[in-house]
């Protein structure tokens, strides 16, 4: 077994995030990600070899020395799931024997989220590889709150008065590396949230306080939220994803309130308020100064 923790997404949001913690930690790393030149340099912690999680000869060559890996899951994508199949086959051939996955809340073949469902056709094959494995299923992320919000202050699509338990990139991060360096969370699926359910009515009431100006939530139907958003030109499965997010929020798949944070990482979650205290420049862009 080797001894390294290979970190995938090492230059992303939660990747780049716990690898800073495990180098606080002393621990060697392997950093894995498709631009070396993004990687953070860090104490303890060769950077791999250019890797994409399609391509599987270079994805075991990134993941060679290493015991233990934490698999961020891919960019959304059509064929999403099969980048992560064939990343984890990799991990295999590599002699890997850990997986932390950094899953979704509510992940199932039915989920009302589109991409949630990814998750779990990814934890399925998980299961099934003889790899010891850790699943995190973190709900929304903060960011998105304020991100959601267009310039006019409005807060669009089809969330109903559903909340969702939405969460800080820096609390799963906290928790992903808790559980990497830690023992006794083999074949455990944590829910990973923030400390409070909040509609995104009470989101906008929020972000009135701190951009000093009125935010609103105005709900749309399906057929309105796809509507709205056939400007992008995007793909249909993309459009699919984005308005299922706000569906998911209606229906009550990302409500659920968890412990994890506390529990594993030793901290209260960061709430919306604490996050936008933190993070002024996710809410500049609706004050006009983005």
């Amino acid at each position: 077994m080797g001894s390294a923790i290979a970190v995938t997404g090492a230059s992303g949001q939660i990747g780049g995030r716990v690898a800073r913690r495990l180098a606080e930690a002393g621990v060697a790393q392997r950093l894995i990600g498709r631009d070396p030149s993004r990687l953070p340099e860090l104490t303890d912690a060769v950077q791999a070899p250019p890797a994409a999680y399609g391509d599987g000869e270079a994805m075991r060559r990134a993941f060679e020395g290493a015991g233990t890996a934490l698999l961020v899951s891919a960019h959304e994508a059509a064929d999403r799931v099969r980048e992560h199949i064939t990343a984890v086959d990799a991990a295999v051939a590599a002699g890997v024997e850990r997986i932390v996955y950094i899953s979704f809340q509510g992940a199932a073949p039915e989920a009302t989220f589109t991409f949630a469902r990814d998750h779990w056709h990814t934890e399925q094959h998980l299961r099934a590889s003889g790899l010891r494995f850790t699943f995190l299923r973190d709900s929304f992320y903060l960011a998105a709150l304020p991100a959601m919000t267009g310039a006019d202050g409005v807060i669009r699509g089809p969330a109903g008065t559903g909340r969702v338990a939405a969460v800080a990139h820096d609390d799963i991060a906290d928790v992903a590396a808790a559980v990497l360096l830690g023992e006794g969370h083999d074949g455990a699926t944590y829910e990973v949230t923030g400390p409070e359910a909040i509609t995104l009515g009470e989101a906008a009431e929020e972000l009135s306080r701190f951009t000093g100006r009125v935010v609103t939530y105005e709900q749309e139907s399906r057929e309105q939220a796809y509507a709205s958003r056939a400007r992008y030109n995007a793909p249909d499965w993309e459009v699919a994803g984005w308005v299922t997010s706000y569906e998911a929020i209606a229906t009550g798949e990302v409500g659920q309130v968890s412990s994890t944070v506390s529990r594993i990482a030793g901290h209260e979650p960061q709430s919306l308020r604490e996050y936008l205290v933190r993070n002024p420049d996710s809410y500049r862009h609706i004050t006009g100064q983005g």
